[in-house]
């Protein structure tokens, strides 16, 4: 429950911490009864997770990538990002435009092939597609 408190956690990461102090066994019977009481939920994990990534500019594709390696199901990686779509109306391209503003100063890309090339490498590796990225008008 200390865990919990703090922040969402994954039944993944939670199960990898637990799993330094207690038993296996104990463990998974702790996250059992935390899922059924509701108290841990990967769905309501990944809608944090995924709003908070989102407001510090990171795309939707690293955001999925991200959800998986902390062991939320494919669905539920997907129920958030387009529960960010649609109840709050996210407009990534605008956001690739915000990230790339704020590291480079302007979100124009310069006619220099090699400093157009790294801003988009940024935007690739933030997790934004070929799609956001072109909306964005940079």
């Amino acid at each position: 429950m200390d865990l919990l408190a703090r922040r969402e956690h994954s039944r993944r990461e939670l199960g990898r911490k637990l799993r330094r102090r207690y038993d296996a066994d104990e463990v998974e019977e702790a996250l059992a009864t935390l899922a059924e009481e509701e108290l841990q939920s990967d769905v309501r994990f990944a809608a944090v997770f995924a709003r908070e990534r989102m407001l510090r500019g990171i795309g939707p594709q690293r955001i999925q990538r991200e959800l998986l390696e902390r062991g939320v199901s494919g669905s539920a990686a997907d129920a958030a990002l387009r529960a960010l779509q649609e109840e709050e109306g996210v407009n990534w391209p605008r956001i690739a435009r915000a990230a790339l503003e704020k590291k480079f100063g302007d979100g124009e890309l310069p006619e220099a092939h090699a400093e157009r090339a790294r801003r988009l490498r940024f935007l690739q590796y933030r997790g934004f597609s070929e799609e956001h990225i072109a909306g964005a008008d940079c």
